[in-house]
């Protein structure tokens, strides 16, 4: 039920509960005297006391994710705990096995060591075992130990890309990818009944599950096995002088990404050392998002220092890859994840085409809000695209569903995620790192950089061109406010798109129609063959704006959808 009040659209959900009664719970449970003090200074700012308690923070079919501190909206020890018991319970009841297991990583982010082994005792106190990586470790070695260890689960302690001042909880399950519907639900079921601290298991009380670290075994298993992915070693040969900037934006691929390199014959590769320090303050960046220009301004800074071909930079949780190369003009420009998605999947399509190795089974995977432009191209060697909700846990599904009757090459997601082979079920930037850098050799060996390669790739194809844009509303007003602008665009749908007619409307919100899970995404369409797509974020306070045009006038068309959805 929902009602207006003060013209925003509000929930009953966040509405009805007295924050401060919730914040007195605090006060008088049994929480740490640390805590108790937090709450109280808190309670001299009743804004900034709401915010922390007006509701719990939503255990969501991903996991957690929130800014950290006191209070139920907030990522904290407490909380933690208490999702790991849920999970712990889901387990506990519905997988039939002596050897239950659960992989755990984490990443830069501060916190993030601290909820990892409060993550892993709390497991084991359940009679779990734990394997947990010994130092800061990124998503995909994650999902590859789940994968190597045969185990139960996994949890990774990362807010991705977000600001410093949040922090994050990913549940994996065995295939190595996040958790989907149904799992993803009745785990969250199990979350909700945890309601207070004493519920949460830290002593075992019969068999305790053990806590066991991975290290250099993993991480060399996994370096092989990213070996067996590349296409062209003589190109790499004949190019490894080329110059390569790698930055981690003080986050967990710091030691992966440059060994991999090294393994792959890259001899000059360049580090940013402010950058190489792991710190979840990110000092140096305005955010650690790749998909933001300044985060990679110091690396490119470095590139024209020292003459450098490729600029390679990876998010905290090292799953998303931003790159910047040389233009004609001999000057670093960014690609956005579209165009990185693209040309990989040329790079890679075209070279197992030359190499016998396509046939029907093969096939790629894009998500609903992600260039049109892969398709094309898997078209011309004919592969099969599944197209997907937003999310790369899609992704993983379909590589899950087609096992032992199809071969997943690669895919990817215009927010600069991708991936290549069936090894890691999540987004990949040190794969994805490999396979830029073996393409940029490739790429040289015909006299082109990588810039030219897209430019080939624009004039076989066609021009394609997108955008994003996001607006932050942030709080429960802002909650409200997004939900009102969905809700209004379902109602009153525009009537054209940059001067031409809407033909076609998807409304996500009714699988009955698009045949994909139920997703909060509308869609809409011209006879050009431009289109908008409108979600709100799953992990941010966010309504998002994608943009998609083609054509020779596709920038104009571009700059005039903006206009007419961002006022």
């Amino acid at each position: 039920m929902q009602r207006i009040e003060n013209n925003n659209l509000l929930t009953d959900n966040y509405m009805e509960r007295d924050f401060r009664q919730v914040a007195q719970s605090w006060l008088d449970g049994n929480y740490d005297e640390e805590t108790k003090a937090q709450v109280r200074e808190l309670m001299k700012d009743p804004a900034a006391l709401e915010d922390a308690f007006y509701r719990n923070l939503e255990f969501g079919t991903g996991g957690l994710r929130g800014v950290m501190g006191v209070g139920t909206n907030r990522m904290n020890k407490y909380v933690v705990a208490m999702a790991t018991q849920g999970l712990a319970n889901y387990i506990l009841k519905n997988v039939k096995s002596d050897n239950l297991s659960v992989c755990v990583s984490f990443d830069s982010r501060n916190n993030s060591d601290v909820f990892a082994k409060i993550t892993a005792e709390v497991l084991s106190a359940n009679g779990i075992h734990v394997y947990i990586y010994d130092c800061l470790h990124p998503v995909p070695l994650l999902s590859y130990a789940v994968r190597k260890k045969h185990a139960t689960a996994g949890v990774m302690v990362t807010a991705s890309h977000n600001p410093k001042e949040y922090n994050g909880y990913k549940v994996y399950w065995s295939d190595g990818a996040q958790i989907i519907a149904p799992v993803d639900k009745d785990i969250v079921a199990e979350v909700n009944a945890i309601t207070d601290p004493s519920m949460v298991k830290y002593r075992a009380d019969g068999r305790e599950g053990g806590i066991e670290t991975m290290g250099d075994e993993m991480n060399n298993a996994y370096m092989d096995d990213v070996l067996t992915l590349m296409l062209s070693p003589e190109s790499r040969a004949r190019h490894r002088d080329l110059k390569i900037v790698y930055t981690p934006l003080h986050g967990s691929g710091v030691h992966i990404v440059p060994a991999i390199l090294r393994r792959l014959g890259f001899e000059n590769i360049y580090h940013v050392p402010e950058q190489d320090v792991s710190d979840g303050n990110f000092p140096t960046v305005k955010s650690p998002n790749p998909e933001e220009h300044s985060a990679l301004e110091m690396a490119v800074a470095v590139a024209d220092r020292e003459g450098a071909d490729l600029v390679l930079a990876t998010d905290p949780d090292a799953d998303r890859l931003g790159i910047a190369v040389r233009d004609n003009d001999g000057r670093m420009v960014l690609f956005n994840g579209n165009q990185t998605a693209s040309m990989l999947t040329y790079y890679i399509l075209r070279r197992w085409s030359e190499l016998g190795r396509l046939d029907d089974t093969k096939y790629v995977v894009k998500t609903i809000v992600t260039t049109e432009l892969i398709r094309a191209i898997a078209g011309k060697y004919g592969v099969k695209v599944y197209n997907v909700l937003t999310g790369f846990k899609y992704i993983a599904d379909i590589v899950r569903r087609n096992e032992g009757s199809g071969e997943f090459i690669c895919g990817g997601e215009e927010s600069y995620g991708f991936n290549i082979g069936q090894f890691v079920r999540d987004k990949d930037a040190p794969i994805s790192c490999a396979m830029v850098a073996e393409c940029a050799a490739w790429a040289a060996d015909q006299g082109k950089t990588l810039y030219q390669l897209l430019q080939d790739i624009y004039s076989e194809f066609g021009y394609y061109r997108e955008a994003l844009v996001s607006l932050v509303r942030k709080g429960k007003e802002g909650v409200a406010e997004i939900a009102a602008i969905m809700s209004d665009m379902r109602a009153n749908p525009p009537k054209e798109l940059a001067g031409q007619p809407v033909t076609k409307v998807i409304d996500y919100d009714r699988p009955e129609e698009t045949g994909l899970p139920k997703s909060n995404v509308l869609q809409f369409f011209n006879a050009a063959g431009d289109v908008v797509s409108v979600r709100p974020s799953g992990t941010e306070p966010k309504i998002k704006f994608y943009f998609g045009a083609r054509g020779a006038d596709a920038d104009a068309k571009i700059e005039e959808l903006r206009r007419q959805f961002v006022k």
